[in-house]
């Protein structure tokens, strides 16, 4: 599994040229679950109701198998399918693209299809705003204030900064880290201080 994934940063909306009189439009969304995929997919139904097939593909997380993808109504294979294929060819992940299709009136194929429904897909992702992100975990430390130079020493070795520092009875500190050096991390501090501290991982997606 890669150490960063590419996403996008925010929704667009983009319509190609009609092929023979058909519309084929395309609406790119950030998704973190599927309530936010069928979220989507309900409002884009809804507004664009006259449409004849609303069409779509998406990803979540890093894993292999985490993805769908439909023809709604159109020929096996011909609008889907090749969605997906350009979300992967992307090397993209949370991301929901469908594209709605109004009928212009005359049959494009099996091989039309494809290429109309590929074709939107593609030149929306090319227009997205496309980042790699770095998951991130967040690690909070409780130790006693005579570890606080051991805890620094390590800090200073991970080049970090706290994002936050509490100062009661003991010290409680909050450190965001990229989430592949989290255990590296928690040991360091663990043999620093003689695992006195306190030390709980949380993971985000957080850059």
């Amino acid at each position: 599994m890669s150490d960063s994934y590419r996403t996008i940063t925010e929704a667009l909306e983009h319509e190609p040229d009609k092929i023979k009189g058909s519309r084929h439009i395309a609406n790119v969304f950030p998704v973190k679950n599927a309530a936010e995929i069928e979220d989507h997919l309900t409002a884009v139904r809804a507004r664009m109701a006259g449409a004849n097939h609303h069409a779509y593909a998406w990803r979540l997380g890093r894993g292999e198998n985490d993805f769908r993808y439909s023809d709604d109504g159109e020929p096996s294979g011909s609008a889907g399918r090749p969605i997906l294929k350009h979300v992967d060819g992307q090397d993209l992940t949370d991301v929901l693209v469908i594209v709605s299709r109004y009928f212009g009136g005359t049959k494009l194929g099996t091989g039309g299809l494809v290429r109309a429904y590929g074709g939107a897909a593609q030149e929306a992702l090319q227009l997205a705003d496309i980042v790699e992100v770095i998951p991130h975990a967040t690690i909070h430390i409780q130790h006693a204030y005579e570890d606080s130079g051991a805890l620094a020493s390590v800090l200073n070795t991970f080049d970090l900064q706290p994002v936050k520092s509490d100062y009661g009875t003991q010290v409680t500190v909050e450190i965001s880290i990229p989430q592949v050096q989290a255990e590296e991390f928690a040991r360091a501090v663990r043999d620093a201080t003689a695992a006195r501290a306190r030390i709980d991982i949380e993971a985000s997606d957080r850059a």
